[in-house]
Parts: structure tokens; sequence; C-alpha cells
């Protein structure tokens, strides 16, 4: 007996990806392509399996050994399985370079968690007793602890209630994205293209400014920059005026995007009337929203400001969207939602950016 979510899920067909006609080139390239195919119904399969925990009718005493067998060896092993022959075939091919090598400290979380040893302190005890003694998902509070909720199509999502099924459906996500993200990133930068990407983490600091009007006639950012300007005794060193955006630590399907005019200024300063602020801190809390951390992506471009900024075929605009898939690339963690922002910073004062800022948890929790 199986259930529906079971035959959702895109598994790699061993038989295709091994055959001895294929270049090693030929090989990943097969990887690739399967990753991209995963990412468009793994999710979806994640959630059927969400409800399928979710359903008390479908837990009666007598389905729990059908049930365990679903979850523990139609899913937990098998993706075991799949990312064992997986990293076993990558190993072999990385000699040749095509490899992008975050995909190895991927697999070994996802290992980590496919074993029980979650990541989720609050969760610990609760999978740990799942894997010893399964009896114990008669208990509908257990069933909801690993079930979670559904979250969005990307895997990143967080739901009010995140629970163990969420942290495979993102650690499966991650997997797909280190592999096939490369790719897409170099076929993304269409009459522009990255001239530099690193990660930083700075001090502590304040972002002060006004919220941006983009039905006005803009008199908003001359007054923001105006001011700041008269306030380089505070300045932080990262001095680039930015238009920074968020959505106060809530999901953009659920808080209206937020664009401020501003610049990153020294923890503390003074705030001048009328004037918004934000506080950046280096370690992360549990509070959603603000503070934010001060850890990010910085990303800059050259090339033609309108493709930079293109929104055709995006998720955002070509900035966002490139900057976003290099992280995703490489296997760091984007805390969305609750500590997520972006910036597009003016690094010589134009109407039009040149470099973007995104948040990243280099150190997650």
């Amino acid at each position: 007996m199986t259930h529906d979510f079971v035959g959702e899920f895109c598994f790699i067909d061993w038989n295709e990806v091994e055959d001895t006609s294929f270049t090693d080139v030929q090989r990943y390239a097969w990887i690739v392509d399967w990753a991209r195919r995963a990412r468009g119904c793994n999710p979806n399969a994640f959630d059927a399996l969400t409800d399928w925990l979710g359903d008390d009718t479908l837990w009666s005493d007598h389905l729990l050994g059908v049930n365990e067998r679903l979850l523990m060896q139609d899913v937990i092993a098998r993706f075991r399985h799949q990312n064992s022959r997986l990293r076993a075939l990558l190993e072999q091919l990385e000699s040749t370079g095509i490899v992008n090598a975050p995909v190895f400290a991927v697999l070994d979380r996802f290992d980590e968690e496919l074993s029980g040893n979650t990541h989720d302190p609050d969760l610990n005890d609760t999978v740990a007793q799942v894997f010893a003694d399964f009896s114990i998902m008669r208990d509908s509070t257990v069933r909801a602890k690993i079930a979670g909720e559904r979250t969005g199509p990307t895997g990143t999502d967080s739901a009010d209630i995140y629970g163990y099924i969420n942290y495979l459906k993102n650690c499966d996500a991650q997997v797909q994205w280190t592999l096939f993200m490369p790719g897409l990133v170099e076929q993304q930068q269409r009459g522009f293209k990255v001239e530099s990407f690193e990660y930083r983490t700075l001090p502590a600091m304040r972002f002060i400014g006004l919220e941006a009007d983009f039905s006005g006639d803009g008199l908003e950012r001359e007054e923001c920059f105006a001011a700041l300007n008269a306030m380089s005794e505070h300045a932080s060193g990262f001095d680039h005026d930015i238009l920074f955006m968020h959505h106060y630590g809530l999901g953009v399907d659920v808080e209206p995007w937020h664009g401020v005019w501003g610049r990153f200024m020294q923890a503390e300063s003074p705030v001048p009337e009328g004037f918004l602020y934000f506080n950046f801190v280096e370690n992360e809390d549990d509070a959603v929203g603000p503070p934010y951390l001060s850890q990010f992506a910085l990303a800059t471009f050259s090339g033609d400001i309108d493709a930079m900024h293109e929104r055709e075929g995006y998720d955002s605009d070509a900035m966002y969207d490139v900057t976003r898939n290099i992280i995703l690339g490489e296997g760091v963690c984007i805390p969305y939602p609750g500590k997520y922002w972006t910036a597009e910073v003016f690094l010589d004062g134009a109407e039009n950016g040149t470099a973007y800022l995104f948040s990243v948890a280099l150190n997650p929790r």
C-alpha cells in the first residue's frame, strides 16, 4: 500500500543517470536537470505529507504499521539512500571541476536531519522518540510537531509551526538549489554581469531614512540624504545611499513591501524628527522583524543599468534574482521571513543602483 504523496516525490532514476554512454559532463547535466524537475514537484509532495500527518482519520491503530513504512521507509530511508548514491556520484565527478562544491555541506545537513539529529533544539526530543518508538505517532500532538505547517513553494518560508517535515523540505530544496542555481545565475546575466560577490558581517548599526514614495516627485529622497549628510560624525563606515526593502519580518504574502531611502549609521545614532529607523545586530534573536541581522551578501554589477533592473522573467528584478540565486547556490541561509531584508545600493549616487545587499544568516541557529 502506498499513499498519494509517495508517488509525488521526484527521486533520481539511477538507471538513467548511470547510463554508460554518458560522459561525466552529460551525467552532471542530467543531475542538474533532475534537480530542476524535483523543484517543481517535491514541495507539493512535502505539503501532501504534512496533510497526511494531520489527518486523524488516517492514523487509526491498525494503520500504524503501514504508516511507519510509508514515512520511515518510503520517504526518509529513500532520501537517505538517494543522498548516499548522489554523494558518491558527485565525489566521482569532483575532480573534473564541474561539481558545485557547496552541495556536499548541504548533503551533510540533510543526512543529519534524515538520521533524526534535527537542527531544531525544540524538536530534538520528539524526533528522537519517533525514531525510537513510532507508536507515539498515535498522539496527534506529536504528529503536529513532526508535520509543522505548509510552507511556500520555495521551501524557505517559515510557518507558524515549523515542524520536522519543514526541515526535510528545506534541506531537499537546498540540495537542488546548489545543483542548478549556478547555471541559472549565468543564464540570468543578460546585458550585465556580476563584478564581485562577498558575505559581510558588520557591527551593530542603525539604518535611518524616509519611506520611499514612488508616486510623488521624489523629494523625500533628496531631503533624506541632505539630512544624513549633516550627520557625518555618526557615519558607520558603510556610507552608501541605499533603498532598504523589507516586510517587517513577515511573509511577502502577509505584509506589503516597504521601501526606505536611507543610510547605515552607527548604532544608537540620533534619529532626525520624522525619520524612520531600524536597528541591526550581529547575532540572531527570537524576534520577528527588527532588529535585523547585519549579515548580508554584497553583489556589485556592471553593464546596462536597465538590464540590471529588468523585471520581465524575474521574481523581482534581475539584481535581486541573481544575488539571491548565488546565495542559494552556495547553500547559505536566507533568514526568511523573520529577519529577511534586501537593499539596492547607490555606489555613485546615481538614480539606479549598481550593487545589491541580501540578508543572510551565516551561522543559523
